[in-house]
Protein backbone atom coordinates (compact mmCIF):
# COMPACT_ATOMS: atom_id res chain seq x y z
CA UNK A 1 0.00 0.00 0.00
CA UNK A 2 2.79 2.42 0.95
CA UNK A 3 4.71 1.73 -2.26
CA UNK A 4 1.52 2.34 -4.26
CA UNK A 5 1.01 5.70 -2.51
CA UNK A 6 4.58 6.77 -3.29
CA UNK A 7 4.19 5.73 -6.93
CA UNK A 8 0.99 7.74 -7.18
CA UNK A 9 2.80 10.76 -5.74
CA UNK A 10 5.53 10.51 -8.38
CA UNK A 11 2.90 10.11 -11.13
CA UNK A 12 1.05 13.17 -9.84
CA UNK A 13 4.38 15.06 -10.05
CA UNK A 14 4.79 14.25 -13.75
CA UNK A 15 6.70 10.94 -13.75
CA UNK A 16 5.25 8.31 -16.08
CA UNK A 17 4.72 4.74 -14.93
CA UNK A 18 7.41 3.55 -17.40
CA UNK A 19 10.08 5.84 -15.95
CA UNK A 20 9.09 5.05 -12.36
CA UNK A 21 9.21 1.26 -12.83
CA UNK A 22 12.49 1.47 -14.76
CA UNK A 23 14.06 3.51 -11.95
CA UNK A 24 12.78 1.33 -9.12
CA UNK A 25 14.12 -1.83 -10.75
CA UNK A 26 17.59 -0.28 -10.92
CA UNK A 27 17.43 0.94 -7.31
CA UNK A 28 16.95 -2.63 -6.07
CA UNK A 29 20.55 -3.38 -7.05
CA UNK A 30 22.05 -0.36 -5.27
CA UNK A 31 21.23 -1.26 -1.66
CA UNK A 32 24.77 -2.36 -0.69
CA UNK A 33 26.44 0.69 -2.26
CA UNK A 34 24.05 3.01 -0.47
CA UNK A 35 24.79 1.30 2.85
CA UNK A 36 28.51 1.90 2.31
CA UNK A 37 27.82 5.60 1.63
CA UNK A 38 25.80 5.84 4.85
CA UNK A 39 28.66 4.25 6.80
CA UNK A 40 31.08 6.81 5.37
CA UNK A 41 28.69 9.65 6.23
CA UNK A 42 28.44 8.43 9.81
CA UNK A 43 32.24 8.47 10.14
CA UNK A 44 32.48 11.99 8.74
CA UNK A 45 29.59 13.17 10.90
CA UNK A 46 31.45 12.03 14.00
CA UNK A 47 34.60 13.72 12.68
CA UNK A 48 32.77 17.05 12.40
CA UNK A 49 31.21 16.64 15.84
CA UNK A 50 34.59 15.83 17.35
CA UNK A 51 36.19 18.96 15.84
CA UNK A 52 33.33 21.18 17.03
CA UNK A 53 33.37 19.78 20.55
CA UNK A 54 37.16 19.90 20.80
CA UNK A 55 37.06 23.63 19.98
CA UNK A 56 34.21 24.24 22.44
CA UNK A 57 31.85 25.78 19.92
CA UNK A 58 29.43 27.85 21.96
CA UNK A 59 26.27 29.86 21.36
CA UNK A 60 28.27 33.09 21.31
CA UNK A 61 30.25 31.77 18.30
CA UNK A 62 27.07 31.78 16.21
CA UNK A 63 26.89 35.58 16.23
CA UNK A 64 28.82 37.69 13.73
CA UNK A 65 30.67 40.97 13.80
CA UNK A 66 30.45 44.19 11.82
CA UNK A 67 32.95 46.83 10.79
CA UNK A 68 36.53 45.61 10.75
CA UNK A 69 35.63 42.33 12.39
CA UNK A 70 38.27 42.49 15.09
CA UNK A 71 38.02 39.82 17.80
CA UNK A 72 35.47 37.72 15.91
CA UNK A 73 35.55 34.63 18.14
CA UNK A 74 33.05 32.74 16.01
CA UNK A 75 35.14 33.23 12.86
CA UNK A 76 38.42 32.32 14.55
CA UNK A 77 36.95 29.21 16.19
CA UNK A 78 35.40 28.06 12.92
CA UNK A 79 38.80 28.36 11.24
CA UNK A 80 40.29 26.18 13.94
CA UNK A 81 37.48 23.65 13.44
CA UNK A 82 38.33 23.50 9.73
CA UNK A 83 42.05 23.16 10.51
CA UNK A 84 41.30 20.21 12.81
CA UNK A 85 38.96 18.59 10.29
CA UNK A 86 41.54 18.82 7.53
CA UNK A 87 44.42 18.07 9.93
CA UNK A 88 46.27 21.24 8.92
CA UNK A 89 48.14 23.95 10.80
CA UNK A 90 45.72 26.72 9.88
CA UNK A 91 42.65 27.61 7.83
CA UNK A 92 41.01 30.65 6.26
CA UNK A 93 37.20 30.38 6.16
CA UNK A 94 35.58 33.63 5.07
CA UNK A 95 32.38 35.04 3.58
CA UNK A 96 34.61 37.48 1.66
CA UNK A 97 35.77 34.54 -0.50
CA UNK A 98 33.16 34.65 -3.24
CA UNK A 99 33.44 31.16 -4.71
CA UNK A 100 35.84 28.27 -5.35
CA UNK A 101 37.46 30.08 -8.27
CA UNK A 102 38.11 33.10 -6.05
CA UNK A 103 39.57 30.90 -3.30
CA UNK A 104 41.94 29.29 -5.81
CA UNK A 105 42.98 32.69 -7.16
CA UNK A 106 43.76 33.89 -3.62
CA UNK A 107 45.81 30.79 -2.83
CA UNK A 108 47.75 30.99 -6.10
CA UNK A 109 48.40 34.73 -6.26
CA UNK A 110 49.31 34.80 -2.55
CA UNK A 111 51.97 32.13 -2.84
CA UNK A 112 53.45 32.88 -6.27
CA UNK A 113 55.77 35.73 -7.21
CA UNK A 114 57.04 37.12 -10.54
CA UNK A 115 59.48 34.66 -12.07
CA UNK A 116 57.83 31.62 -10.43
CA UNK A 117 56.22 28.83 -12.42
CA UNK A 118 52.92 27.08 -11.81
CA UNK A 119 52.59 23.43 -12.84
CA UNK A 120 49.43 21.40 -13.39
CA UNK A 121 50.38 17.69 -13.61
CA UNK A 122 46.77 16.55 -14.19
CA UNK A 123 45.97 18.33 -17.45
CA UNK A 124 44.16 21.60 -18.00
CA UNK A 125 42.27 22.88 -14.96
CA UNK A 126 38.61 23.85 -14.90
CA UNK A 127 37.55 26.44 -17.47
CA UNK A 128 37.27 29.34 -15.00
CA UNK A 129 40.97 28.91 -14.16
CA UNK A 130 42.02 29.79 -17.72
CA UNK A 131 41.87 33.53 -17.15
CA UNK A 132 43.40 33.34 -13.66
CA UNK A 133 46.45 31.55 -15.06
CA UNK A 134 46.52 33.46 -18.34
CA UNK A 135 45.82 30.50 -20.64
CA UNK A 136 43.25 32.90 -22.03
CA UNK A 137 44.50 36.50 -21.68
CA UNK A 138 42.69 38.42 -18.97
CA UNK A 139 43.21 41.49 -16.81
CA UNK A 140 45.13 40.67 -13.63
CA UNK A 141 46.10 37.13 -14.65
CA UNK A 142 49.14 35.42 -13.17
CA UNK A 143 50.76 35.71 -16.61
CA UNK A 144 50.50 39.52 -16.40
CA UNK A 145 52.57 39.34 -13.22
CA UNK A 146 55.31 37.31 -14.89
CA UNK A 147 54.26 33.92 -13.53
CA UNK A 148 54.66 31.18 -16.12
CA UNK A 149 52.60 28.02 -16.48
CA UNK A 150 53.30 24.44 -17.50
CA UNK A 151 50.91 21.56 -17.90
CA UNK A 152 51.33 17.81 -18.17
CA UNK A 153 48.30 15.94 -19.44
CA UNK A 154 47.15 12.64 -18.03
CA UNK A 155 47.86 9.56 -20.12
CA UNK A 156 45.03 8.09 -22.22
CA UNK A 157 44.11 5.61 -19.49
CA UNK A 158 43.81 8.44 -16.94
CA UNK A 159 47.09 7.65 -15.15
CA UNK A 160 49.80 10.20 -14.32
CA UNK A 161 52.54 10.86 -16.85
CA UNK A 162 55.34 10.60 -14.29
CA UNK A 163 58.11 10.82 -16.89
CA UNK A 164 56.95 14.17 -18.27
CA UNK A 165 56.01 15.49 -14.82
CA UNK A 166 59.61 14.93 -13.76
CA UNK A 167 60.84 16.75 -16.88
CA UNK A 168 58.45 19.67 -16.25
CA UNK A 169 59.69 20.36 -12.71
CA UNK A 170 62.54 22.86 -12.79
CA UNK A 171 64.22 25.56 -10.70
CA UNK A 172 61.28 27.95 -11.34
CA UNK A 173 58.55 25.51 -10.26
CA UNK A 174 57.11 27.06 -7.10
CA UNK A 175 53.60 25.64 -6.87
CA UNK A 176 51.80 22.57 -8.21
CA UNK A 177 48.01 22.68 -8.62
CA UNK A 178 46.10 19.41 -8.55
CA UNK A 179 42.43 19.47 -9.45
CA UNK A 180 40.63 16.63 -7.69
CA UNK A 181 37.39 16.74 -9.65
CA UNK A 182 37.04 16.31 -13.40
CA UNK A 183 35.47 19.70 -14.16
CA UNK A 184 34.29 19.87 -17.79
CA UNK A 185 36.62 17.08 -18.83
CA UNK A 186 36.17 13.37 -19.40
CA UNK A 187 39.08 12.35 -17.17
CA UNK A 188 38.57 10.40 -13.96
CA UNK A 189 38.22 12.21 -10.65
CA UNK A 190 41.26 11.63 -8.46
CA UNK A 191 40.98 9.66 -5.24
CA UNK A 192 42.76 10.98 -2.16
CA UNK A 193 45.07 7.97 -2.38
CA UNK A 194 46.08 8.83 -5.96
CA UNK A 195 46.59 12.48 -5.02
CA UNK A 196 48.90 11.30 -2.22
CA UNK A 197 50.94 9.22 -4.67
CA UNK A 198 51.32 12.20 -7.00
CA UNK A 199 52.34 14.57 -4.19
CA UNK A 200 54.86 12.05 -2.88
CA UNK A 201 56.40 11.75 -6.35
CA UNK A 202 56.61 15.54 -6.79
CA UNK A 203 58.05 16.13 -3.31
CA UNK A 204 60.63 13.41 -4.03
CA UNK A 205 61.90 15.54 -6.93
CA UNK A 206 61.55 18.98 -5.31
CA UNK A 207 60.62 18.86 -1.59
CA UNK A 208 60.10 22.61 -1.19
CA UNK A 209 57.44 22.91 -3.92
CA UNK A 210 53.97 23.89 -2.64
CA UNK A 211 51.31 21.31 -3.55
CA UNK A 212 47.80 22.77 -3.70
CA UNK A 213 44.67 20.67 -4.23
CA UNK A 214 41.47 22.10 -5.68
CA UNK A 215 39.15 20.14 -3.40
CA UNK A 216 35.86 21.41 -4.86
CA UNK A 217 33.10 18.75 -4.91
CA UNK A 218 35.27 16.27 -3.00
CA UNK A 219 34.87 17.14 0.69
CA UNK A 220 33.42 14.32 2.85
CA UNK A 221 33.18 11.91 -0.08
CA UNK A 222 35.97 9.84 1.47
CA UNK A 223 37.03 9.41 5.08
CA UNK A 224 40.23 11.42 4.55
CA UNK A 225 41.08 14.66 2.74
CA UNK A 226 44.08 15.52 0.48
CA UNK A 227 45.71 17.50 3.31
CA UNK A 228 46.20 14.17 5.11
CA UNK A 229 48.35 12.80 2.27
CA UNK A 230 50.79 15.67 1.84
CA UNK A 231 48.88 18.60 0.30
CA UNK A 232 50.22 21.95 1.56
CA UNK A 233 46.91 23.64 0.79
CA UNK A 234 43.38 22.38 0.14
CA UNK A 235 40.96 24.87 -1.36
CA UNK A 236 37.19 24.81 -1.75
CA UNK A 237 33.87 26.61 -1.78
CA UNK A 238 31.25 26.82 0.96
CA UNK A 239 28.45 26.84 -1.61
CA UNK A 240 29.57 23.32 -2.43
CA UNK A 241 30.01 20.36 -0.07
CA UNK A 242 31.21 21.82 3.25
CA UNK A 243 28.52 24.51 3.35
CA UNK A 244 25.87 21.82 3.58
CA UNK A 245 23.42 23.92 1.56
CA UNK A 246 23.11 26.50 4.35
CA UNK A 247 26.22 28.63 3.84
CA UNK A 248 25.02 31.64 1.80
CA UNK A 249 28.49 32.36 0.39
CA UNK A 250 32.15 31.85 1.21
CA UNK A 251 35.15 29.64 0.65
CA UNK A 252 38.02 28.07 2.54
CA UNK A 253 41.76 27.50 2.27
CA UNK A 254 43.30 25.07 4.77
CA UNK A 255 46.94 24.11 4.99
CA UNK A 256 50.43 25.04 6.11
CA UNK A 257 50.55 28.06 8.40
CA UNK A 258 52.86 30.09 6.15
CA UNK A 259 50.72 29.42 3.05
CA UNK A 260 47.51 30.40 4.88
CA UNK A 261 49.14 33.54 6.26
CA UNK A 262 50.08 34.59 2.73
CA UNK A 263 46.52 33.90 1.59
CA UNK A 264 45.09 36.01 4.43
CA UNK A 265 47.29 38.97 3.46
CA UNK A 266 46.16 38.58 -0.14
CA UNK A 267 42.47 38.38 0.79
CA UNK A 268 42.58 41.40 3.09
CA UNK A 269 45.70 43.57 2.92
CA UNK A 270 49.39 43.45 3.80
CA UNK A 271 49.63 44.21 7.50
CA UNK A 272 46.05 43.13 8.24
CA UNK A 273 45.86 39.43 7.35
CA UNK A 274 43.50 37.25 9.36
CA UNK A 275 42.80 39.88 12.02
CA UNK A 276 40.04 41.60 10.07
CA UNK A 277 36.96 40.50 8.18
CA UNK A 278 33.47 40.96 9.56
CA UNK A 279 31.23 37.90 9.39
CA UNK A 280 27.97 39.91 9.66
CA UNK A 281 25.32 37.19 10.23
CA UNK A 282 26.83 34.13 8.52
CA UNK A 283 28.59 32.32 11.36
CA UNK A 284 25.52 30.30 12.38
CA UNK A 285 24.95 29.14 8.79
CA UNK A 286 28.62 28.26 8.36
CA UNK A 287 28.62 26.13 11.51
CA UNK A 288 25.26 24.49 10.90
CA UNK A 289 26.02 23.87 7.22
CA UNK A 290 29.30 22.18 8.12
CA UNK A 291 27.47 20.06 10.72
CA UNK A 292 24.97 18.87 8.08
CA UNK A 293 27.52 18.48 5.27
CA UNK A 294 28.37 14.75 5.68
CA UNK A 295 24.70 13.77 5.41
CA UNK A 296 24.04 16.15 2.53
CA UNK A 297 27.08 14.86 0.62
CA UNK A 298 25.85 11.28 1.16
CA UNK A 299 22.52 12.16 -0.49
CA UNK A 300 24.32 13.79 -3.41
CA UNK A 301 26.53 10.71 -3.86
CA UNK A 302 23.50 8.42 -3.96
CA UNK A 303 22.00 10.67 -6.63
CA UNK A 304 25.16 10.51 -8.73
CA UNK A 305 25.33 6.71 -8.55
CA UNK A 306 21.63 6.41 -9.36
CA UNK A 307 22.07 8.70 -12.38
CA UNK A 308 24.98 6.65 -13.72
CA UNK A 309 23.06 3.42 -13.38
CA UNK A 310 19.85 4.59 -15.06
CA UNK A 311 21.56 6.45 -17.89
CA UNK A 312 24.07 3.69 -18.58
CA UNK A 313 21.21 1.20 -18.72
CA UNK A 314 19.52 3.55 -21.22
CA UNK A 315 22.61 3.39 -23.46
CA UNK A 316 24.54 6.58 -22.61
CA UNK A 317 28.20 6.86 -21.66
CA UNK A 318 28.61 7.88 -18.02
CA UNK A 319 31.74 9.21 -16.31
CA UNK A 320 32.30 7.69 -13.81
CA UNK A 321 30.51 4.57 -15.01
CA UNK A 322 27.80 2.81 -13.03
CA UNK A 323 30.16 0.59 -11.05
CA UNK A 324 33.17 2.88 -10.38
CA UNK A 325 34.11 4.13 -6.93
CA UNK A 326 33.23 7.76 -6.24
CA UNK A 327 35.69 10.50 -5.30
CA UNK A 328 33.46 13.54 -5.86
CA UNK A 329 29.75 14.28 -6.21
CA UNK A 330 29.75 15.01 -9.96
CA UNK A 331 28.22 12.70 -12.52
CA UNK A 332 28.86 13.33 -16.19
CA UNK A 333 26.55 11.87 -18.84
CA UNK A 334 27.41 12.21 -22.53
CA UNK A 335 24.04 12.86 -24.17
CA UNK A 336 25.35 13.24 -27.73
CA UNK A 337 23.04 16.03 -28.87
CA UNK A 338 22.18 19.60 -27.97
CA UNK A 339 18.53 18.54 -27.71
CA UNK A 340 19.41 15.85 -25.16
CA UNK A 341 21.49 18.27 -23.08
CA UNK A 342 18.71 20.86 -23.02
CA UNK A 343 16.00 18.29 -22.22
CA UNK A 344 18.04 16.86 -19.33
CA UNK A 345 18.56 20.30 -17.79
CA UNK A 346 14.90 21.18 -18.23
CA UNK A 347 14.05 18.05 -16.25
CA UNK A 348 16.34 19.01 -13.37
CA UNK A 349 14.82 22.50 -13.34
CA UNK A 350 11.29 21.13 -13.36
CA UNK A 351 12.11 19.01 -10.30
CA UNK A 352 13.35 21.98 -8.24
CA UNK A 353 11.68 23.32 -5.08
CA UNK A 354 12.51 26.88 -6.20
CA UNK A 355 11.92 28.16 -9.76
CA UNK A 356 10.49 24.85 -10.98
CA UNK A 357 8.40 26.84 -13.48
CA UNK A 358 11.49 28.40 -15.11
CA UNK A 359 12.85 27.04 -18.40
CA UNK A 360 16.66 27.06 -18.64
CA UNK A 361 18.28 28.07 -21.94
CA UNK A 362 21.93 28.08 -23.08
CA UNK A 363 23.74 31.44 -22.74
CA UNK A 364 27.21 32.97 -22.95
CA UNK A 365 28.38 32.77 -19.33
CA UNK A 366 31.45 34.77 -18.19
CA UNK A 367 34.56 32.61 -17.87
CA UNK A 368 33.51 29.99 -20.47
CA UNK A 369 34.48 29.62 -24.13
CA UNK A 370 31.08 28.36 -25.34
CA UNK A 371 27.42 28.74 -24.46
CA UNK A 372 26.51 26.96 -21.23
CA UNK A 373 23.14 25.71 -20.00
CA UNK A 374 22.54 25.61 -16.27
CA UNK A 375 19.62 24.22 -14.31
CA UNK A 376 19.13 24.81 -10.60
CA UNK A 377 16.36 25.65 -8.24
CA UNK A 378 18.47 26.55 -5.27
CA UNK A 379 17.79 28.21 -1.92
CA UNK A 380 21.32 29.64 -2.18
CA UNK A 381 21.93 30.93 -5.69
CA UNK A 382 24.81 29.07 -7.32
CA UNK A 383 25.01 26.42 -4.61
CA UNK A 384 26.16 23.25 -6.36
CA UNK A 385 25.61 21.02 -3.32
CA UNK A 386 21.96 21.68 -4.14
CA UNK A 387 20.55 19.74 -7.07
CA UNK A 388 21.84 21.24 -10.29
CA UNK A 389 23.03 20.33 -13.76
CA UNK A 390 25.00 22.18 -16.37
CA UNK A 391 27.12 21.67 -19.41
CA UNK A 392 28.80 23.49 -22.28
CA UNK A 393 26.87 23.36 -25.53
CA UNK A 394 29.55 21.58 -27.54
CA UNK A 395 30.62 18.03 -28.36
CA UNK A 396 30.09 15.49 -26.79
CA UNK A 397 27.16 17.41 -25.23
CA UNK A 398 27.96 16.13 -21.76
CA UNK A 399 25.84 17.20 -18.83
CA UNK A 400 27.40 17.52 -15.38
CA UNK A 401 24.97 16.65 -12.65
CA UNK A 402 25.63 17.19 -8.96
CA UNK A 403 24.13 17.77 -5.58
CA UNK A 404 20.84 17.26 -3.87
CA UNK A 405 20.22 18.37 -0.28
CA UNK A 406 18.31 15.12 0.18
CA UNK A 407 18.62 11.80 -1.63
CA UNK A 408 14.90 11.84 -2.42
CA UNK A 409 15.14 15.14 -4.25
CA UNK A 410 18.18 13.93 -6.21
CA UNK A 411 16.22 10.80 -7.16
CA UNK A 412 13.23 12.84 -8.35
CA UNK A 413 15.47 15.19 -10.33
CA UNK A 414 17.10 12.34 -12.22
CA UNK A 415 13.74 10.72 -12.91
CA UNK A 416 12.39 14.04 -14.22
CA UNK A 417 15.43 14.48 -16.49
CA UNK A 418 14.70 11.03 -17.93
CA UNK A 419 11.03 11.94 -18.29
CA UNK A 420 11.79 15.05 -20.36
CA UNK A 421 14.16 13.12 -22.62
CA UNK A 422 11.66 10.25 -22.92
CA UNK A 423 8.91 12.65 -24.01
CA UNK A 424 11.21 14.05 -26.72
CA UNK A 425 12.05 10.57 -28.01
CA UNK A 426 15.69 11.00 -26.94
CA UNK A 427 15.73 8.15 -24.42
CA UNK A 428 14.65 4.54 -24.80
CA UNK A 429 14.08 2.23 -21.86
CA UNK A 430 13.62 -1.53 -21.79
Amino acid sequence: METKAIKEMYCNMGISEQIYDFSENILKGLKERFEKIDENAEYNQMKVLQAMQKNKVAEMHLSGTTGYGYNDEGRDTLEQVYADLFKTEAALVRPQIMCGTHALNIALSANLRPGDELLSPVGKPYDTMDEIIGIRPSKGSLAEYGITYKQVDLLEDGSFDFENIKKAINEKTKLVTIQRSKGYASRPTLSVERIGELISFIKGIKPEVICMVDNCYGEFVEKIEPSEVGADMVVGSLIKNPGGGLAPCGGYIAGRKDCIEQAAYRLSSPGLGKEVGATINVNKDFYQGLFLAPTVVAGALKGAIFAANVYEKAGFRCIPDAKEERYDIIQAVELGTKEGLVAFCKGIQAAAPVDSFVTPEPWAMPGYDSDVIMAAGAFVQGSSIELSADGPVKEPYAVYFQGGLTWYHAKFGIMMSMQKMYEKGLLKIN
